[in-house]
């Protein structure tokens, strides 16, 4: 045990990706590390930039101080792991102090880590003993989609199985079901075969490592 707690601050690209902290959580906790990330309401604030330092600046304001953590989460995109931790790193690298700094890149969107569970996507459609088949990728197919948002949209139509203006209410939920995804997301499940999520546990365990290394 570490013997203490540590504070934290997640930021993240919208606010349906929120969910993803508590995963992080729970990746700490794995070790016996029991970090607590905040999540920012910034609509308490005027206007927030949406890139990366105004956000993270903002998120620490409103956390009150100083975090021993600062998680960023990212999408790849079009630019790819690389080139995102490098300006997650450079936008937070004078406001982040003491804190470690753990980057969250999905690759190439968080899309791609909820692409492979079939029993979730079909019970978020409100479906879960349909039979279409849904087209889902593969572990190694999952980062190389051009589109996993689009894919994912599909899929959990398809998983729907309506017709008409219940299929059209299905289509205006897809923020809604995207958020439930992410909240049954299972660290231990196929993502955990993904490089993007493996990265990301061994972010994790070097900031375990670093923080143990000094004591409590």
């Amino acid at each position: 045990m570490t013997g203490r707690s540590y504070s934290g601050l997640f930021v993240s690209e919208g606010t349906s990706d929120e969910p993803l902290a508590e995963r992080i959580e729970w990746l700490f906790l794995c070790q016996d590390v029991h970090v607590n990330l905040s999540r920012p309401d910034f609509s308490r604030l005027p206007k927030v930039a949406k890139d990366v330092a105004s956000r993270v600046s903002a998120g620490l304001k409103l956390a009150g101080g100083p975090v021993d953590l600062i998680v960023v989460h990212r999408d790849a995109d079009n630019a790819g792991r690389h080139a995102r931790e490098q300006e997650i790193q450079a936008a937070v690298r004078t406001l982040r102090g003491t804190a470690e700094l753990v980057p969250v890149i999905p690759v190439r969107m968080t899309e791609a880590w909820l692409l492979l569970d079939e029993a979730a996507i079909r019970q978020v459609a409100g479906n879960p003993r349909g039979r279409m088949r849904l087209g889902l990728p593969k572990p190694h197919e999952a980062e190389s989609i051009s589109d996993p948002k689009d894919r994912l949209r599909t899929c959990l139509l398809t998983a729907a199985d309506e017709t008409g203006r219940r299929r059209e209410a299905v289509a205006k939920r897809f923020n809604q079901h995207r958020r439930q995804l992410l909240e049954r997301l299972d660290p231990t499940g196929a993502v955990a075969r993904l490089d993007s999520w493996c990265r990301l546990v061994a972010d994790v365990d070097d900031v375990v490592k670093r923080w143990r290394s000094v004591g409590p």
